[in-house]
C-alpha cells in the first residue's frame, strides 16, 4: 500500500526585513489519489481528500484535475502512477499551503513534479517542475503568499520523492539573497486506524491550526513593523481556479 502517513516539523526562517523562525508540528498524508485511504466509517471525518480542493474544483476526481492541468502544458502521464503529498479535511476543514504531486510514466520512471499552493485568500498556483535526481529546480515566484513579500524572485525547490523520510526545502531567492526558506521533515508511518488516531491525539485539528498559526504569525509580524506589499489580482491558470 502507497498510502503513509508523516507526522513532521514544518519550519519557516525568514531572515529579511526582520529575522523570524517559527517551527510547527503537524502530519501529513501520502496517498494515491487513485486509490485514496479506505477507513472504517467512524474514522472517516478525521481523513477525506476531495477533488475539490484541488486544482480547478470542478473535476469528478484529483486525478483527473491533475491531467488537466498537465495537458494544458502538453504533459501526458500515459496511465503512469502519482504520489500526492497533503493534508487531508479533518472535520470538514482542510488547508493545503503546499500540496506536492510526484507524477511518474508509463514506464515508472519519474516524469515531472506538480507544487500545488494555496495562500489564506482562497486562491490556488500550480508550479509544474522538472526536478534533477536530487529532486531540485527552480521557478520564477508567480503567486502572492506573504503579505510582506511581493511576487517577484525565484523558489529553488528541493522536493525528493519520500521514502522513510520526508524532507522537502523551498527557498525564496530575491536579488542574490534568501529572505526565506521553507523546510518539512518527517518520518515514514503506516496509514492503520491506530496510528491515525494516535497521531489526531497529538495534533488535533491539525488544518485549522495551520491556518491559524499563520495568521497569528502575520499579526506579529505586522506589529513589528513589517510593512504588507500590496497583493495584485491573481489571474487564473489554465486548470486551475
Amino acid at each position: 500500500m502507497v498510502n503513509a502517513v508523516y507526522p513532521s516539523t514544518v519550519t519557516h526562517v525568514r531572515t529579511a526585513p526582520k529575522r523570524h523562525t517559527i517551527h510547527h508540528h503537524t502530519y501529513l498524508w501520502l496517498i494515491d489519489p487513485d486509490a485514496p485511504p479506505r477507513l472504517p466509517r467512524p474514522l472517516r471525518p478525521l481523513a477525506r481528500f476531495e477533488a475539490r480542493d484541488h486544482f480547478g474544483g470542478g473535476e469528478r476526481t484529483i486525478r483527473a484535475g491533475l491531467e488537466k492541468f498537465l495537458a494544458a502544458r502538453g504533459v501526458d502521464l500515459g496511465g503512469g502512477s502519482v504520489l500526492m503529498l497533503t493534508n487531508a479535511r479533518v472535520f470538514g476543514h482542510v488547508f493545503n499551503p503546499l500540496t506536492v504531486y510526484w507524477c511518474h510514466g508509463a514506464d515508472g520512471r519519474p516524469l515531472c513534479v506538480v507544487a500545488e499552493v494555496h495562500n489564506t485568500y482562497g486562491e490556488r498556483h500550480c508550479y509544474l517542475l522538472h526536478p534533477d535526481q536530487a529532486g531540485r529546480d527552480v521557478v520564477p515566484k508567480e503567486f502572492y503568499v506573504s503579505p510582506f513579500f511581493p511576487v517577484d524572485g525565484d523558489y529553488r525547490m528541493r522536493l525528493p520523492e519520500p521514502g522513510e523520510r520526508l524532507s522537502l526545502a523551498v527557498h525564496l531567492e530575491r536579488g542574490g539573497a534568501r529572505p526565506f526558506t521553507a523546510t518539512v521533515r518527517g518520518e515514514r508511518r503506516a496509514a492503520t486506524p491506530a496510528v491515525l488516531l494516535r497521531t489526531v491525539l497529538r495534533h488535533p485539528w491539525p488544518t485549522m491550526a495551520v491556518s491559524f498559526g499563520i495568521r497569528v504569525h502575520g499579526i506579529w509580524l505586522y506589529l513589528r513593523g513589517l510593512p504588507v506589499q500590496p497583493r495584485p489580482r491573481h489571474l487564473p491558470q489554465e486548470g486551475v481556479k
